[in-house]
């Protein structure tokens, strides 16, 4: 959504140091309407008071509970990634080594600035985000009934998708559209949407990922007034807004498992209730899912319900990532670099033979979302410039973010080994406050692997995300105490 011409950008501050926030509100008050948070949970609590989310966001690594380490700030880029697909997300952190400005942008940043840093040089990176994201809305909106919906390239994977975009567009039935982070999840379903009979009637996204697990249902199916602490008013939700429109559920494997059955009840007949509510409500909406995670695994692992994920998938569209895609990596690097230099009126970079090579040989974990945001610094940093293979590695993610489960585990007469030796030298041994404190290590362990994104570290420990978001706020909570 973009900001009327006569009202400010809205700027969201997430740092958990009260006079860097002060001291950059009062600065940047003039051209930006600045909402501050000090936590990621904060942030959470005051993005759902929004009525439309941030253009903009400045976020720090470093923040609580874990405040030497970045993982907090790398969740937080996610999670505002997939609150708002939209936002500019920008790094201003203390934590400034070149590991964590390379995976902060992988994730999906920006650009990353290091502490302290001049309020005029902070101002114009603002001011060119801005001016992407505005230059990225309008482009959207300028897709509307456009048949390729912006999906750019010719690669044979591509096509695929074009085709069954196409063939699936005016159905009635569910769409489950796989694949990974930043490949263009969002962007499939808006297409559905577009190429639909429903086209003039709503479309309304929700990432079931970017909400804490007890605001799903009341999201979803709205709630009466008074049906829980703070429900000053009754409120429809998505399920009710969407009408005969499109409703597009981000993240579906996220869904709470409780969840999962009344989401199945809408699916076969409408039927819902707001929260508080016996009355029964209809919904006309047209579901349109996405996952990154491979929802016949949660399904194995009891984690997803089989009859939802089978009435999910009528249709399912796999979007390719794009390390898949050969040579639609320059046509993807042509369109945005052309884009991006139309929008800045400056003259477009070009990659030398090494640099292109490099490009090519690169694997995108970040996928589209990586590309574009890697073309946005070259085009800042070296417009009409020949970039080398050097002055592109610079802005590349070449760090591996992964274990083997062998990197994880020591072997069970290890344990014991050293479980005896421990029980021999304590004096007053509690078990449970053990056990407690080894879930909490590999909780740690999960999230500094993954970088803070929430969804992997739950797969990595094979556990739901929900079910991780509650251990976490019991840590939280007994930090306080």
């Amino acid at each position: 959504m973009a900001t009327p011409q006569n009202e400010k950008p809205v700027l969201l501050i997430v740092d958990d140091d009260p006079l860097i926030s002060e001291t950059l509100s009062f600065v940047l008050a003039k051209r930006f309407r600045v909402l501050t948070a000090d936590s990621r949970a904060r942030a959470q609590l005051l993005l759902q008071e929004l009525n439309a989310p941030p253009e903009l966001a400045l976020v720090d690594l470093g923040l609580p509970p874990l405040t030497h380490l970045p993982d907090e700030g790398f969740h937080l880029i996610s999670e505002l990634l997939a609150y708002s697909p939209d936002i500019k997300i920008l790094v201003l952190s203390g934590q400034n080594d070149e590991v964590n400005a390379r995976h902060a942008r992988t994730l999906g940043a920006i650009d990353f600035i290091a502490k302290p840093c001049d309020p005029g040089t902070l101002i114009g990176h603002l001011e060119r985000a801005l001016q992407a994201r505005r230059a990225e809305v309008a482009a959207q909106a300028q897709a509307e009934g456009d048949a390729t919906c912006g999906l750019v390239g010719a690669s044979p994977p591509v096509a695929k998708l074009r085709q069954q975009i196409a063939q699936f567009a005016d159905s009635p039935f569910p769409v489950l559209i796989e694949g990974e982070s930043g490949s263009g999840k969002e962007l499939v379903a808006a297409c559905l949407h577009r190429l639909s009979s429903r086209r003039r009637k709503a479309f309304l996204a929700l990432n079931c990922a970017a909400i804490s697990p007890t605001l799903v249902e009341p999201t979803l199916f709205g709630y009466s007034k008074g049906a829980f602490t703070g429900a000053q008013n009754a409120r429809s939700g998505y399920f009710e807004d969407a009408s005969d429109g499109t409703l597009f559920l981000d993240e579906i494997g996220e869904l709470p498992f409780e969840l999962q059955a009344k989401l199945l009840r809408v699916l076969e007949n409408g039927e819902f209730q707001r929260v508080g509510e016996t009355q029964t409500r209809h919904s006309n909406a047209r579901i349109i899912a996405a996952t990154n995670r491979d929802l016949r695994a949660e399904i194995r692992a009891g984690r997803f319900r089989a009859d939802l994920y089978h009435r999910l998938s009528v249709f399912t569209i796999a979007v390719p990532p794009l390390r898949e895609l050969a040579e639609d990596k320059l046509a993807l690097l042509d369109h945005f670099r052309a884009f991006y230099a139309r929008q800045a009126h400056v003259a477009p970079f070009e990659l030398d033979q090494q640099a292109t090579e490099r490009w090519m040989s690169y694997h995108f974990p970040g996928n589209v979302r990586e590309l574009r945001n890697i073309v946005i610094r070259l085009t800042t940093k070296y417009a009409g410039q020949n970039v080398t293979a050097q002055q592109l590695e610079d802005e590349l993610d070449t760090q591996v973010y992964a274990a083997s489960p062998l990197e994880l585990l020591t072997s069970a007469e290890a344990v014991t080994e050293m479980a005896r030796k421990h029980l021999q030298s304590q004096a007053n041994f509690n078990l449970d406050q053990m056990l407690k404190q080894w879930e909490r290590s590999y909780v740690e362990a999960a999230l500094k692997l993954t970088h803070g994104n929430l969804s992997q570290a739950a797969k990595l420990l094979g556990v739901n995300r929900t079910t991780l978001y509650s251990r976490m706020q019991s840590y939280e909570n007994a930090a306080r105490e």
